[in-house]
């Protein structure tokens, strides 16, 4: 069962050689090409500041890897986010649906499934959240938490791989990006990225800033690699300011995660 839903731990970084490029085109100003490569810069910078990180307003966000649906809210104030994502078996049909809710130091989690009439060794787990000992999971840092550049999406390192920008007007961006490099390179697995060879280097992308300069989604176009058909990968953001604060569970609401919910998660 695939849980990683990409909530990144990268930290935005910011296009170094913009104060650079731009001294010289005040020197230069005749140059084309230079004018070309500041504007491509620029345009960078500007989607790279309009991600949105853990020191602003709580927001929204959701989104599709291509194999797996995700959906989740960012409280910096709380130091808190939730995520949760959903997965279809494609042998038996049933849908598996893990939500991970992180507030400081404290993590929970439910676990559900859908679809399983006539299944059976499926775990029975609690109707509730699940407070998780990490020291019981094999990887506990696939688990999905609040940290320091919190980047649900991983809008961050796909902007800061693109190899070229375009301000498109309105608030619309295109370029292409480089997932072969950097922090880039991990937000698709291994068998999406599997066959895709020089093509991985120039994938198209397209962005939307609001007029408040914030990023409301990115659509990434993944070509078609063998045999695999080609997809998107999209993350949007929303309710800026206006999402609803992170908070622990009510107590009644909660008790600790039994055997079978490491079993199923160790998995």
């Amino acid at each position: 069962m695939r849980r990683d839903t990409r909530t990144a731990r990268w930290a935005r970084y910011a296009a170094g050689p913009v104060a650079a490029l731009v001294g010289v085109a005040v020197m230069l100003s005749g140059c084309g090409k230079l004018k070309e490569q500041v504007a491509t810069v620029t345009a960078k910078q500007t989607l790279l500041d309009a991600v949105p990180d853990s020191t602003g307003e709580p927001f929204r966000f959701s989104g599709d890897d291509g194999t797996t649906a995700f959906a989740g809210s960012v409280d910096p104030g709380a130091k808190g986010l939730e995520v949760s994502s959903s997965i279809k078996d494609p042998e038996h049909g049933f849908t598996t649906t893990v939500v991970f809710r992180n507030v400081g130091e404290d993590i929970w989690t439910k676990i559900s499934f859908t679809g399983t009439e006539g299944l059976t060794g499926l775990p029975k787990l609690p109707n509730k959240w699940l407070k998780l000992d990490t020291t019981k999971l094999v990887d506990a840092d696939s688990v999905p938490r609040y940290e320091e550049g919190t980047d649900p999406g991983n809008a961050g390192p796909l902007v800061q791989a693109a190899t070229s920008v375009t301000e498109d007007g309105a608030g619309t961006y295109s370029g292409t990006v480089d997932l072969t490099s950097g922090e880039a390179a991990k937000v698709l697995d291994a068998e999406q990225m599997s066959g895709l060879g020089e093509a991985a280097k120039q994938v198209p992308f397209t962005a939307v800033v609001d007029a408040e300069k914030r990023l409301t989604s990115l659509t990434l176009d993944v070509p078609a690699n063998g045999s695999a058909k080609p997809f998107q990968y999209v993350v949007s953001y929303r309710d800026y300011g206006s999402t609803p604060k992170l908070a622990a569970p009510a107590d009644a609401q909660v008790q600790n995660a039994p055997e079978q919910a490491y079993e199923l998660l160790n998995s």
